[in-house]
């Protein structure tokens, strides 16, 4: 059964959600991080909670360090940390406190032989976050894009010990009008490692459709703030 993410993006130690990745969209959700964490936790199928530190991310170094420690505390299912990681010091301080995975984003996708390393020495344990305006990759806080496509990094990163890949379609995010099904797809048929899909996803049909072609897990992000998304989800 594909997994279900619950996600929490903070700005400011508050749980916001962005459209399209545009900060000037913040919108505060209403469940407090710490709210949320204890609401995910009662559900059989929340596998692990997606926490990302979005000032981290725009700013290209970890700014909720603090705050995302106190909140691993609380959960009793497992944490992935993304958000501002470019270095192998943020890497071992989450997960010596309290993190399951880490998420690697920009510095993953232009430093691929640092990338590389980290995956040999953190087996497992390192995710990439491979967001993109829907093929075309996109980085620093999604401020920026490149050349090169998400077909372009799967091909690249396909040897390397991931956990596996996080595609975000950003012209989803935050929208709720469903997942990029088919570019979701083609990037299961070209990587060898595991795909999670995240930007769109609206309801448990979104999930079973992503299941169908093969992604491992779906992050959820603004939906999981609405009481119709866990109708029928056992606690």
């Amino acid at each position: 059964m594909i997994e279900l993410w619950p996600a929490i993006d903070l700005i400011d130690q508050q749980s916001v959600r962005l459209t399209e990745g545009k900060y000037e969209s913040k919108e505060v959700m209403s469940r407090t991080a710490e709210e949320a964490i204890a609401f995910y936790n009662q559900f059989e199928q929340v596998a692990r909670i997606h926490i990302v530190d979005l000032m981290g991310a725009l700013h290209q170094k970890p700014a909720e360090k603090d705050f995302i420690t106190k909140l691993m505390q609380t959960s009793k299912v497992p944490i992935e940390i993304g958000g501002g990681i470019r270095s192998e010091e943020s890497i071992q301080y989450y997960l010596e406190n309290g993190a399951s995975y880490i998420i690697v984003g920009t510095r993953g996708l232009k430093d691929l032989p640092w990338l590389k390393e980290m995956t040999l020495k953190y087996p497992g344990k390192i995710y990439l976050g491979l967001d993109a305006m829907k093929d075309q990759v996109a980085v620093n806080g999604w401020t920026e894009t490149e050349e090169r496509t998400i077909y372009d990094i799967a091909k690249e990163t396909a040897t390397y010990d991931l956990g596996g890949i996080i595609y975000t379609d950003i012209s989803k995010d935050g929208k709720m009008s469903g997942p990029n099904i088919e570019l979701t797809a083609r990037l299961v048929e070209l990587s060898p490692h595991p795909i999670t899909a995240s930007g769109g996803i609206r309801s448990l049909q979104d999930m079973k459709e992503l299941e169908a072609v093969g992604v491992k897990a779906a992050i959820v992000g603004k939906a999981a703030n609405t009481s119709e998304f866990w109708e029928g989800i056992n606690r």
